[in-house]
């Protein structure tokens, strides 16, 4: 019998880090949530290092598992849990693993990672005990980890003091429960480990023994990834594999082990005590509750009303000679659907934010999808005319797909740093800060990750760098590398094409979005925890654009375009020479000269149709107007 098919639990792995737990973690959230429910763990945390950025994708993989498997052998048979949590590293080696029971302690767990992560630079932190005895912890549980046996001399005696700062910490903060964590993997001393942290834990203050459970200090789903980890160490920190010694962890036993394994390693009650701590966690990512800024729809007055004034007036203006009933009825179904869907507020915090750079006279333009807008032609968010598409509105917002609509806008590539502060100011670095980016390795930078820590000289490096564009897997790389002059065969090349296939696609560190803002009506940093950017006067939060539409949250895509900086300069030329004025909206639609030009691909230059490939069309399709 396997232990999918154990129906009685035995074990809840509440100390795990996937691979965003940037060059540490060497498995996917996917795969370690898919393997331990494989292995039948009641429950699995997701504690990657002072970080968010993992969890979403480990809460999709688990709702895709909870329907295949109910789908098939019914509601309610499902006994698996996603636990969230965060690691943080302390003094001395000590780390520190902090569990949300409830909704209220994943906000304020959100809040320390942020307060930890604003205080250092980009893809560090810095935690302190006077931050974290000044932290919110009701509702969470704590869990100290301490160094592996032996430690130095001058540190075994500090053990007993830890555990009484822990068992102060956890009262102090009005901790739900505070445990110490076994975490055996079959070292030398795995004996003297247990009994060094089982008498400080009977000997902590008030003489309250603080209990102990079963951690695994898990950082792969399988043994197999141990190769991976210790690439993943040594990219950390800048040595080769024959560098590395101690920084490498000495076997492969970091990883989901099964129910025999478990059970050979620990002590009975100590399984079971990871389980009754896994039951007291019942929060889930469903529960989060996002609302857009309030202060955008004047007082006494509701979102639909205020959006609704705000496109009529806009009609005016765009219309003055009115409008027909085609449009009209448009507009009204476009104001029906959007009141249905409630995003009235975001469609008031983009008009905000184009009405500031309009009042600058910064040129922007609503694209994509948004295009499709009469509602945002008549907000000025568009310059596109919807009496001349006849695109349907259900392309950009539909009830059946469900999904939210995403506008972007792109404005004055000189000038859009004036918006973001903008943003920044308006609302507060606490309420807004812009997506994340998921920067992955790719071909080239994981070969050259994975040939400095193997040792290849800079010369191989560069020539197996400069070839990656033929990469295609590992049935065509040995015979490449011959061709380059490498041995293929050899035990080292061999090494290196498993860890290439392994590593692409693995997460490097989280970077910004070109312009993705999230802006929330209270304390974004309750919602994901936020970090600095690289560039000064940035916040990023740890989530990327995938995992906001996983949990259905908006953001508004602040984007820069050379070409209306261009547009712009073209227009002051126009006033200063000829004394002649245009908008966006108001360029001749008849410029027949251009379009001429246009159809004889005389194009370099020009916004996207500037390529070789569009070019060539270019004389095929012969334009004659925008819309073509």
């Amino acid at each position: 019998m396997t232990d999918a098919d154990n129906t009685q639990p035995f074990y809840a792995e509440l100390h795990c880090a996937s691979n965003f737990s940037f060059l540490r973690g060497a498995s996917r959230p996917e795969e370690l949530v898919e393997t331990a429910v494989e292995l039948g763990y009641s429950a699995l945390a997701i504690t990657d290092e002072c970080s968010m950025a993992g969890v979403v994708r480990a809460w999709t993989r688990t709702r895709e598992l909870a329907k295949s498997h109910q789908e098939t052998h019914g509601p309610g048979t499902f006994n698996f849990k996603l636990i969230i949590g965060s690691e943080f590293v302390l003094d001395d080696g000590f780390r520190l693993i902090v569990l949300a029971q409830r909704a209220d302690a994943y906000r304020n767990l959100c809040q320390l990672i942020t307060q930890a992560r604003r205080a250092a630079e980009k893809g560090h932190y810095d935690i302190t005990r006077d931050m974290l005895e000044k932290a919110d912890f009701q509702a969470c549980c704590l869990i100290l980890s301490p160094p592996y046996y032996p430690v130095p001399a001058k540190r075994r005696d500090t053990l007993a003091r830890w555990f009484e700062w822990f068992s102060e910490l956890a009262q102090l903060t009005q901790a739900a429960s505070a445990h110490a964590a076994l975490e055996l993997h079959y070292g030398q001393y795995d004996q003297q480990h247990y009994n060094w942290i089982f008498r400080a834990t009977q000997t902590s203050a008030n003489q309250q023994a603080i209990p102990l459970l079963a951690c695994g200090d898990v950082h792969m789903h399988q043994r197999q990834r141990r190769a991976l980890q210790d690439v993943l160490t040594c990219i950390r920190h800048n040595c080769t594999l024959d560098e590395a010694g101690t920084r490498l962890f000495p076997n492969g036993e970091h990883h989901l082990r099964n129910a025999f394994s478990l059970q050979a390693t620990y002590p009975q009650n100590l399984l079971m005590e990871s389980l009754r701590v896994a039951d007291t966690c019942t929060f889930n990512l469903d529960e989060l509750h996002y609302q857009y800024p309030r202060e955008i729809v004047p007082e006494g007055m509701a979102a639909h009303s205020y959006l609704r004034k705000l496109t009529f007036k806009g009609m005016a203006w765009r219309w003055p000679n009115g409008i027909d009933k085609k449009l009209s009825d448009q507009i009204k179904h476009e104001l029906s659907l959007i009141r249905e869907m409630q995003y009235e507020q975001y469609f008031l915090t983009v008009y905000d934010i184009v009405r500031f750079a309009r009042s600058r006279d910064i040129l922007c333009q609503g694209r994509g999808s948004a295009a499709n807008s009469a509602v945002c032609f008549a907000l000025g968010i568009t310059e596109v005319d919807p009496t001349r598409t006849n695109l349907l509105f259900e392309r950009f917002i539909s009830k059946e797909r469900n999904e939210p609509p995403d506008i972007d806008v792109d404005f004055e590539h000189e000038r859009r740093e004036e918006v973001i502060q903008y943003i920044y100011n308006k609302y507060g670095r606490h309420r807004a800060a812009l997506a994340a980016t998921v920067v992955s390795y790719r071909k080239r930078s994981a070969v050259r990750d994975i040939g400095k820590v193997l040792g290849l000289q800079e010369e191989q490096i560069n020539t197996l760098s400069k070839s990656m564009a033929w990469w295609d897997g590992s049935q065509v790389i040995s015979e490449r590398l011959a061709e380059m002059g490498f041995d293929a065969d050899s035990t080292l090349f061999k090494r290196f094409v498993w860890l290439l296939e392994q590593i692409l696609g693995f997460p490097r560190h989280l970077s910004q979005h070109v312009g993705g803002f999230v802006i929330a009506d209270e304390s974004l940093a309750t919602l994901v925890p936020i970090e600095n950017a690289s560039m000064p006067d940035r916040t990023v939060i740890q989530w990327d654009k995938d995992d906001l539409e996983e949990l259905g949250l908006l953001k508004v895509d602040i984007l820069a375009l050379g070409m209306l900086t261009a547009i712009r300069k073209c227009f002051d030329l126009l006033a200063d020479f000829k004394n002649v004025h245009h908008t966006m909206a108001g360029i001749p639609a008849n410029d027949t000269p251009t379009y001429d030009m246009i159809c004889r691909a005389d194009t370099i230059g020009v916004f996207q149709i500037e390529s070789r490939a569009q070019m060539s069309m270019l004389p095929r399709l012969r334009p004659r107007n925008y819309y073509d």
